[in-house]
């Protein structure tokens, strides 16, 4: 087939716009050819298994599934009663970004709490950690956070390990939504164990497709005990891939070396890059830090619409204004900077 699309093209709007890495495709090539194992007994998925364990530690358990959405929704399934409810941020992508489909496939209810920059503290926690044992109210079971947030930020290890705590002493379990792990770690510098099983993280939603994944995602459970019945849900909730080779392909191009560090550190370096720029530009304002490979900035009005000729982005609050900016693997210097020219260029107009 022909190429229609022009490559050179990008976009700020979502690291979902980005292709697919090349080593991932070389890994997709490999796994191709002759025949494997379905549902999951293929040498792939077994290795998938191995090499996980190399970044979590050994007695966890790995579930590759089709998306983000899936690997939330079925994590917490996985981990709730029927009676059990998940507290989480306001901005978390399970109330503002993925439909019904905690309510209507997940069958539990959502507990918002307010955050500062999109973060969850233990303080918050209790905003609406409490009913327990009152059959009229929904049973707080587990607390989700997003690592790196919605917001761009990133949880550091002491908060982690606070909140994780917290939970767990109320009786609660710790899910992390980690589409942005690789950006969480790659800002910290350290390992993807370091900001889940070592802080006591009990279920991770890893996320491969925002960081140069065709489409894969994994749950591991690092707490066996926190999500049992995974093996059944995944089919019922069809997140079973049937030629999982191919899922699990992936997921190992991008976890066997550093491809999984490398990338994110270009995206959150390419963030850094673009909010260095721009920082201190009159009529601009930063709504949050950056720290992951997003940012949110407040325009004048017109000023979106004027960039968005050019620049896809979308608006997160269009009633203030504030628009998100994301950056990708394959995002380049030079479209960073030629963004930021077109913007300061826009604003001057303004003056």
């Amino acid at each position: 087939m022909q190429r229609i699309h022009d490559a050179a093209w990008r976009g700020f709007a979502s690291d979902n716009y980005a292709g697919v890495h090349p080593k991932v495709m070389e890994a997709l090539t490999a796994a191709n050819g002759g025949h494997q194992i379905s549902y999951g007994e293929d040498v792939y998925t077994e290795k998938l298994h191995r090499v996980m364990t190399e970044h979590f530690g050994v007695d966890i358990e790995v579930f590759p599934v089709f998306n983000g959405t899936g690997a939330n929704v079925l994590s917490l399934q996985a981990m709730l009663p029927r009676w059990g409810a998940v507290i989480c941020a306001a901005s978390a992508h399970l109330v503002t970004d993925e439909s019904v489909a905690p309510q209507a496939v997940g069958h539990f209810a959502l507990l918002p709490v307010s955050t500062v920059d999109g973060k969850i503290t233990p303080t918050t926690i209790d905003e609406q950690a409490y009913g327990f044992g009152d059959e009229h109210h929904p049973q707080p079971t587990v607390v989700s956070i997003a690592n790196s947030t919605e917001l761009g930020t990133v949880y550091s290890i002491d908060e982690l390990k606070a909140i994780a705590d917290h939970a767990h002493a109320r009786g609660m379990f710790l899910h992390v939504d980690g589409a942005r792990i690789a950006n969480a770690a790659a800002h910290l510098g350290v390992s993807l164990r370091a900001i889940t099983r070592d802080v006591g993280v009990d279920v991770l939603s890893f996320g491969g497709t925002k960081n140069g994944l065709m489409g894969a995602e994994a749950i591991v459970v690092l707490n066996p005990s926190a999500a049992p019945g995974l093996t059944y849900l995944r089919k019922m909730n069809m997140q079973l891939a049937s030629k999982m080779r191919f899922i699990s392909a992936q997921l190992l191009a991008l976890l066997e070396g550093d491809l999984w560090k490398h990338n994110a550190h270009h995206a959150n370096s390419m963030a850094r890059r673009l909010r260095e720029a721009l920082d201190n530009t009159p009529g601009l304002h930063f709504t949050h830090p950056t720290q992951a490979n997003g940012l949110f900035v407040i325009l004048p009005p017109g000023v979106a619409d004027e960039l968005r000729n050019n620049f896809r982005f979308y608006d997160w609050n269009a009633q203030t204004g504030e628009v998100r900016w994301m950056c990708a693997w394959d995002t380049h210097e030079e479209d960073i900077d030629s963004f930021a020219e077109a913007i300061q260029r826009a604003l001057g107009a303004r003056d």
